[in-house]
């Protein structure tokens, strides 16, 4: 018999946390989706007291001065301009949600990358009958539309797994210079991933901010803070057009 459980407990990293509190921070598969005036998203999770990546969501950043903090995290992304595409494959970042990324939270649990996450941001949660693992049903606060999604296995296009900043992109940003291990951390991150809505992440490609922003113009802040969260992360750089693009949406 299927059974369901909450997701999972989340630690959030203490050293950030003294950091708000000095700084006065504040903390593929579906079915449809209800709007948000029928059934309210969750807010979810402020990137800026979640600098790992291992609570759900994205929360909107709306303070002055949780928008101010974002505006100095951002500054301190890296910027180059963006480099060839050539020899860019996905396998060059480990087959797809891998367990055995070594150095991310949540591998080597015996569970894959993509139901940690669907665990992770996931309400309502029902498992394959025997595992504790394998999410077959669910339901999903959409960051990126505002929407709530009741997702099935059965329909596996219908929420995805999407990589913030897309691993095309890393690429022609400096990761076809990683070793394999770097490559495959990021494509495993947590704090690289969001389950969203299917459409909408197909949507974007690999495009940088400066050519695609979450349709949900509330969360657009806290998007950009993601992006510079894995930016600084794992020293890569972003295009000039895509920083400002990052800026601007925390003015």
């Amino acid at each position: 018999m299927t059974e369901t459980r909450i997701p999972r407990t989340r630690v959030v990293v203490a050293a950030l946390l003294a950091l708000a509190a000095a700084g006065g921070l504040t903390g593929c598969e579906g079915v449809g989706t209800t709007a948000p005036a029928d059934r309210p998203a969750a807010s979810g999770s402020s990137p800026l007291a979640n600098p790992d990546g291992t609570r759900p969501g994205l929360a909107p950043l709306t303070s002055r001065e949780d928008r101010a903090a974002a505006r100095r995290l951002i500054g301190e992304v890296a910027v180059k301009g963006r480099g060839p595409r050539t020899g860019y494959d996905r396998d060059r970042f480990g087959y797809a949600w891998l367990d055995s990324a070594d150095g991310v939270p949540l591998a080597r649990n015996g569970c894959d990358t993509r139901n940690d996450l669907l665990a992770r941001d996931g309400e309502e949660l029902a498992y394959r009958s025997g595992s504790d693992c394998v999410v077959v049903s669910m339901t999903l606060d959409d960051p990126y539309t505002g929407t709530v999604v009741d997702w099935e296995k059965s329909k596996a296009a219908a929420v995805q797994i999407d990589h913030v900043v897309p691993l095309s992109y890393s690429w022609q940003m400096g990761a076809a210079r990683w070793t394999e291990e770097k490559r495959r951390r990021l494509a495993n991150d947590p704090l690289n991933l969001l389950p969203v809505d299917g459409r909408t992440n197909s949507s974007k490609g690999d495009s940088g901010p400066a050519s695609w922003l979450p349709p949900n113009k509330r969360i657009r802040c806290s998007y950009a803070v993601r992006i510079a969260q894995v930016a600084i992360e794992y020293r890569m750089p972003v295009t000039p057009a895509d920083k400002k693009a990052m800026l601007t949406q925390c003015e």
